[in-house]
């Protein structure tokens, strides 16, 4: 509740994620894209499909991309979406995705012998880590920062094959900057904890994440949108000194990097307290620490360009911030070995030590809050898209570019008519796809008739869409139908700003 707050409030009928407004529809964001992503393996199972491709977006251009990011939380949000809704089954799994974090947090925490109000403030710390906070408004990242916890957990249990799935996951899951961070978490964890024995089984569980990563770099990066990054756009994304200690989303949750003013000091007081106990663990903690909050200031350290052009896994990446989960984690665990040694050096136990958890427990979430949630305008049934029957491809218009957010509200109507669509929204989109958007692009304003080579039979006009992007003239949905209707196409259905046309 506090990571969601004040949003939470009025989350009935509305999605937990960053701010925006739908202007009548549903606003764009990231949620949608992994609202869609969720569904899409209910749906593809349902259908005796695989729910690993998605057979809809960007047809014909491509044939059925991958839908990594659906299949780790799409079976729970299947089983969700039944009872509940997409909308509530999306936000339940926003919620869930806190719990688990901080849960799984507590609980290797517990396994290294650490009482229970130690461990519970590091759960609450890293649950609450702002930057992982501000990733669970709409990006994967944030809401299978979990899978961190748990493989250090899985180490700690000497449950070496827990700790290769949890671990491969991360990779499999898209989240390849991320796991650029946990391998060598893993490794390093393991060699403190276990020594040279632990650290050859911990390599030989690390061995499916690098083999996924590189299948994932391999068949879904390469040659796709995403891939051949430009320093430029590491240089949008690199946060700056002062971000560090700015409580506030500013210019966007990539660049909240804000580690809170008390958590900072309690993780010191872990590394001088635990120094002499377990030099190996501190060390370990420490550079997981320091390392992924150095390098979110990308284009801002000297010698991080060298570094990215140099290391080929990272010189695939735009977001220098997405290893921050790892630094989250380890400050957390800083933090609770510190108030495990507190309470050990002051012989306080029982209820002494509850109430003195409590009240660290309440400061460090009142020291992380930064309020980044909304009560977002969700995607609502529409008259329009429920008279979409029938074979036939769907265009939609606007037509917006595959790596471009406004893109994400067609792929909440699609639910409702799932059928092929040139279009899609995905950072790795093949640039076949981005090349046929800019083809397209003179439809939006009226200017160009749909091209007969596609097949498309029905067109879907988003009057909001184009007042969210701003990117066309006042004039476009006006020239666009009245281009269509001179081209011989017949309205369907108007519903509120969504009109649906075929011929």
């Amino acid at each position: 509740m506090c990571a969601t707050w004040p949003a939470v409030r009025h989350v009935d009928g509305h999605y937990l994620a960053r701010p925006a407004a739908g202007a009548g529809e549903a606003a764009a964001g990231d949620h949608l894209q992994l609202g869609w992503a969720f569904w899409l393996v209910g749906h593809q199972l349902e259908r005796g499909a695989s729910p690993l491709a998605d057979p809809y977006s960007f047809r014909p251009e491509a044939s059925a991309p991958a839908n990594l990011q659906g299949w780790l939380l799409g079976a729970p949000f299947w089983a969700l979406e039944r009872t509940w809704g997409p909308v509530w089954a999306y936000d339940l799994i926003v919620l869930l995705s806190v719990v688990a974090a901080g849960g799984l947090a507590c609980w290797w925490l517990r396994a290294l012998g650490l009482g229970r109000p130690a461990a519970l403030a590091g759960g609450v710390a890293f649950a609450l880590a702002p930057y992982v906070v501000g990733q669970r408004t709409g990006h994967l990242l944030g809401l299978i920062s979990f899978l961190l916890p748990a493989v250090l957990l899985a180490l700690e249990r000497r449950r070496w094959a827990w700790a290769a799935l949890a671990l491969a996951a991360i990779p499999a899951s898209g989240q390849l900057h991320l796991a650029l961070g946990a391998i060598p978490l893993a490794l390093g964890y393991s060699w403190a904890r276990s020594g040279p024995r632990g650290l050859l089984r911990a390599a030989a569980a690390v061995l499916p994440a690098v083999v996924a990563g590189i299948v994932v770099q391999q068949a879904v990066v390469a040659g796709s949108i995403g891939s051949g990054r430009s320093f430029a756009q590491v240089e949008r994304y690199s946060a700056e000194l002062s971000d560090l200690v700015t409580r506030g989303v500013g210019s966007g949750v990539e660049e909240l990097v804000f580690l809170g003013w008390l958590t900072p000091l309690l993780a010191l007081a872990g590394l001088a307290l635990t120094w002499t106990r377990d030099k190996g663990l501190t060390v370990v903690l420490a550079v997981a620490a320091v390392v992924p909050v150095l390098l979110a200031l990308g284009a801002n350290l000297p010698g991080y360009e060298t570094l990215w052009r140099a290391l080929p896994p990272l010189h695939a990446t735009r977001v220098p911030e997405r290893l921050l989960p790892v630094a989250a984690l380890a400050l957390a665990a800083l933090v609770a070995l510190a108030l495990d040694r507190l309470v050990t050096i002051s012989h306080k136990d029982g209820w002494w030590a509850a109430a003195g958890g409590a009240v660290v427990v309440a400061a460090i979430a009142v020291d992380l809050r930064v309020p980044v949630f909304g009560a977002v305008a969700p995607d609502r049934p529409s008259a329009a898209y429920a008279s979409v029957r029938g074979a036939g491809r769907l265009l939609e218009l606007p037509v917006i570019r595959p790596d471009i957010h406004y893109g994400s509200v067609y792929l909440a109507y699609a639910r409702q008519s799932p059928r092929e669509r040139p279009q899609g929204y995905s950072t790795t989109a093949p640039p076949a796809a981005d090349r046929l958007a800019r083809e397209l692009r003179a439809i939006s304003c009226g200017r160009a008739p749909v091209p007969p080579r596609l097949g498309v039979r029905f067109v879907a006009v988003h009057r909001a869409v184009y007042e969210q992007s701003g990117f066309f003239a006042r004039s476009c949905p006006n020239d666009a139908e009245a281009r269509l209707r001179a081209d011989g196409w017949q309205l369907l259905a108007r519903d509120g700003p969504i009109s649906t046309w075929t011929r």
